[in-house]
């Protein structure tokens, strides 16, 4: 029998044969030379409507998390324009023809998330394209550690913020204006905004600020019907790790250190997104949902 997301599974288990190598690539990196894949969902996500008629905009889609949410998003029936480097079109193409086979529109906006011009026009594009919006997730990131603060230059300070706050600020200002109620905000945090690593100090800022800002503007949005939620990854295998978002060492063992002993796949987070973005959360806002492996948050 084939697997799904519904299949009943020892997940301590799951990918028992999945061995991260130690691998290298220059940022952004390309999932393509990733190696081993990550599991995208694309062979086991099934779909059930759950987000028919819906129009999703995903940063950071092109890998990840955000290629698996936008292929489960599209699975479940809605529309999505994919936000992504232009550097990283190689995988955006491959998730946009995943994307395609459910039979939605897909749009491809390639730009940088450090640039508000680009982060409105991004918006404008996929309200334009998808004929509307009522999704947004804020996902792109930038992860690289350094093994002390005198390490992290001021660019690197100010890149990180900016394409993990900044970005999301501009994007999710810029589609307000054409969200109704029964619209959803969903941001990615990390378990990192609980548990900060030491070499991850910008990093993990940014994501304790996404956090902040997901609490404050959920009170201020939710008596307008618009709900605002995260999600809090823990350890999941992605081209972030190889691209100096870990040291090489921790490759081979990395999220070996969780309760379920193993590193999370983007597969597992993608219905956690669904959930947050259906009908089915509608009393569920200002909540940070953590899929960590059982890592423990607040």
């Amino acid at each position: 029998m084939s697997r799904d997301q519904y299949t009943f599974t020892n997940p301590a288990e799951l990918y028992a044969d999945f061995d991260p190598e130690k691998q290298k690539q220059p940022e952004p990196g390309l999932e393509a030379k990733l190696h081993p894949k990550p599991d995208l969902g694309e062979d086991t996500y099934r779909g059930s409507g759950r987000l028919q008629g819906r129009k999703a905009l995903i940063t950071g889609a092109d890998s990840g998390i955000g290629a698996a949410t936008a292929i489960a998003f599209a699975r479940e029936g809605a529309d999505v324009a994919m936000s992504y480097l232009p550097e990283e079109e190689e995988d955006a193409q491959h998730v946009a023809g995943i994307v395609k086979e459910a039979g939605v529109t897909v749009l491809t906006v390639p730009g940088d998330l450090r640039d508000a011009a680009y982060c409105r026009d991004l918006v404008q594009q996929a309200v334009d394209g998808l004929g509307g919006l009522d999704i947004v997730v804020n996902n792109g990131g930038k992860q690289v550690f350094q093994e002390s603060l005198t390490d992290i230059t001021d660019e690197q300070f100010d890149d990180t913020f900016k394409t993990n706050v900044y970005g999301m600020f501009w994007v999710t200002k810029a589609a307000l204006p054409h969200l109704q109620p029964g619209s959803t905000i969903i941001n990615t945090t990390s378990i990192q905004a609980y548990q900060p690593s030491e070499i991850l100090v910008d990093y993990a800022s940014t994501k304790a600020t996404i956090n902040a800002f997901t609490k404050a503007l959920a009170q201020q949005l939710a008596p307008k019907g618009i709900r605002v939620n995260a999600v809090a990854p823990g350890p999941i295998w992605t081209v972030l790790q190889v691209t100096e978002g870990q040291p090489q060492e921790k490759i081979e063992s990395f999220g070996q250190q969780t309760p379920i002993g193993r590193a999370g796949q983007p597969a597992e987070l993608a219905p956690a997104y669904v959930f947050l973005a259906s009908a089915e959360s509608s009393y569920v806002a200002g909540e940070t949902l953590a899929v960590t492996g059982g890592s423990p948050t607040p």
